[in-house]
C-alpha cells in the first residue's frame, strides 16, 4: 500500500470545530465550554470567559473599562457584583455610567420603550427615549440636584481629584442605598473609579449646577488621577483589561504607557485583555495577533498575551461572562493576590503584590 503523503496544509489544519451541542446543561459556564470549540463570536466569547479566569488565577491588576448605555439596558447589578466579588481592581468609566447609576442607586429606574411611542409627545411630557429605553427628565434633574448636595457638604478650600469625588458620591449613596450599584460597591469594595469623560457627559451637569444656582466654587485637580493611573501601571507586575462598549473608555489606561517616562518606567503591556463591543474592528484585529490594528482595541500588549474580541452588545456578553463566573470563579478567588488601595484625602494608598 502506498504511503499517504500528508499535505503542506496539514501541519494548520489540526484542531477541528466541534458544533455545539443541544443538552440538557443550564450551566451557563457548561455552555461557554462548549461555544470555545466554535468558531466567529461563539469561540471569543468563551475564551474571553477563559481569559478573565486567567486573570483571576494570576496576579494580575484588572482593569475595567465600560462606556455607554450599561445601566439603562440592565446591567447595574451584575456590575455591581463584579465589583463587590473583586473580579476587577480599577473601573474607568464614563460619565454616562456613572451618572445612570446614581439615578438607579437614588431609587429610580429606567423604562422599556416601544416603537410605536412618539418622539414629540415624549418631549412635551419630559421623557428622553435612550434607543428603546426611557428616562424621566425630572427624575434626572433630581440627581443633578443630588449631586449638588453632596458637594454642598464638601470642604471647598481645596480641589478634589475626580477619583477621590466619585469615592466620596459612593460613600454618600451607601448611607441611603437599598441596593447596591457600581459606586456604593466600589466604595465599599475599596476598589477607584475614574472618569476620563466626565466634562462631556450628564454627570457635570449637577457639578455645573450647584455652582450656578448656590454659587458653589467646586474645582478639581485632574492631574491627580493621571498621577495615580501612572503609580498603578508602575508597580502592577501582570495588568488586563476588560473592556466594555467603545475602544474609547480605555484611553485613560492607555495613557499610563504615553507617560511611563515621567517615572522612568517602562510599561510591559498587558498579558490579557478582552474587548465586548459592537465597534467594527478589521478581521485581522479579532484573530489571537498581536499585529496588525490590534493594539488600536486592546492597548499595548505583552509579547503572547491572550486576547479575546467579542463582537456582541454587551448587555448580550456581559450577562452570559457574570453569570459564568458566578459559576467558576470561586475556587480562584480564594487565592488571588489582588492589589489593594487606601484611601486618605486626595491621596490614594497602593500595594500591588
Amino acid at each position: 500500500m502506498a504511503t499517504q503523503r500528508k499535505s503542506k496544509a496539514s501541519k494548520f489544519l489540526t484542531v477541528p470545530t466541534r458544533p455545539i451541542p443541544v443538552d440538557r446543561d443550564r450551566s451557563v459556564a457548561g455552555l461557554l465550554e462548549k461555544m470555545e470549540g466554535a468558531g466567529f463570536g461563539a469561540r471569543q466569547l468563551a475564551e474571553a470567559h477563559r481569559i478573565w479566569l486567567d486573570m483571576l488565577d494570576d496576579t494580575t491588576t484588572i482593569y475595567m473599562c465600560a462606556s455607554g448605555n450599561l445601566i439603562p439596558s440592565g446591567m447595574r447589578r451584575l456590575l455591581a457584583y463584579v465589583v463587590k466579588n473583586r473580579f476587577v481592581d480599577v473601573l474607568v468609566l464614563s460619565g454616562s455610567v456613572i451618572f445612570h447609576d446614581i439615578h438607579e442607586i437614588l431609587g429610580r429606574n429606567h423604562y422599556q420603550a416601544h416603537p410605536s411611542m412618539n418622539d414629540e409627545e415624549l418631549e412635551e411630557s419630559e421623557v428622553t427615549r435612550i434607543g428603546d429605553l426611557l428616562s424621566s427628565q425630572e427624575e434626572y434633574r433630581e440627581a443633578d440636584e443630588w449631586i449638588g448636595s453632596v458637594i454642598n457638604q464638601l470642604e471647598l478650600s481645596r480641589s478634589y481629584s475626580i477619583r477621590e469625588f466619585l469615592h466620596l458620591l459612593g460613600r454618600e449613596l451607601a448611607e441611603i442605598a437599598h441596593e447596591d450599584g457600581i459606586l456604593t460597591a466600589a466604595f465599599k469594595s475599596r476598589v477607584p473609579v475614574y472618569c476620563p469623560d466626565l466634562l462631556s457627559t450628564e454627570l457635570s451637569v449637577g457639578i455645573a449646577r450647584a455652582r450656578f444656582e448656590k454659587k458653589i466654587q467646586f474645582n478639581f485637580d485632574i492631574t491627580q488621577d493621571t498621577l495615580e493611573m501612572m503609580q498603578i501601571a508602575e508597580k502592577t507586575r501582570n495588568s488586563g483589561i476588560i473592556t466594555l462598549g467603545g475602544v474609547d473608555s480605555q484611553k485613560m489606561v492607555n495613557m499610563a504607557e504615553m507617560s511611563s517616562y515621567i517615572t522612568r518606567t517602562n510599561t510591559r503591556g498587558h498579558k490579557y485583555a478582552v474587548s465586548v463591543t459592537t465597534d467594527s474592528v478589521p478581521l485581522d484585529t479579532r484573530t489571537p495577533s498581536i499585529g496588525g490594528n490590534h493594539r488600536s482595541v486592546f492597548g499595548k500588549l505583552l509579547k503572547n498575551a491572550t486576547t479575546a474580541y467579542v463582537p456582541s452588545d454587551p448587555s448580550i456578553g456581559l450577562p452570559m461572562l457574570v453569570t459564568a463566573l458566578s459559576q467558576t470563579a470561586a475556587k480562584f478567588m480564594k487565592t488571588r493576590k489582588r492589589p489593594s488601595f487606601s484611601f486618605s484625602g486626595k491621596d490614594l494608598g497602593i500595594e500591588i503584590p
